[in-house]
């Protein structure tokens, strides 16, 4: 089961789109190392995101489904991605992130996110984005 507490969202701001409408933090030592370990995926659907804060990289250890990250540095810029990550791997270490987006599989494609895009994160109230069609 994904850590519990305030949820927020995950919004592309280059895209119009947002990422995760339904957006967890984890952000201590333990909640960062469980992550979504041992998670049914009927847990984590479309709209819902893990974010992993502070974070250079993760693993699927004791996962069960596949799932896309997104590395964001400390301006919450895409630096890296990782699209269909299965289960028991060792994803890319990078040094220049700061967290990553966890995400359920094809979030990535469906908001068009690429590398330089602009990722805004708040777990205070939704505002009202235009999303593009």
């Amino acid at each position: 089961m994904p850590p519990r507490g305030p949820k927020g969202y995950a919004f592309n701001r280059t895209r119009t789109t947002y990422l995760a409408t339904d957006l967890l933090i984890a952000h201590t030592h333990w909640s960062r190392f469980r992550g979504l370990m041992a998670t049914d995926s009927s847990r984590f659907s479309r709209g819902q995101g893990l974010w992993i804060n502070p974070s250079h990289g993760i693993h699927t250890f004791a996962m069960r489904f596949p799932i896309d990250a997104v590395y964001l540095d400390r301006e919450r810029i895409v630096i890296h991605i990782e699209e269909d990550l299965k289960p028991w791997r060792l994803a890319a270490v990078r040094i220049h992130a700061a967290s990553v987006l966890e995400l359920p599989t094809g979030a990535v494609r469906e908001s068009l996110t690429v590398v330089g895009d602009q990722v805004d994160i708040s777990f205070e109230e939704r505002p009202i984005h235009t999303e593009a069609a």
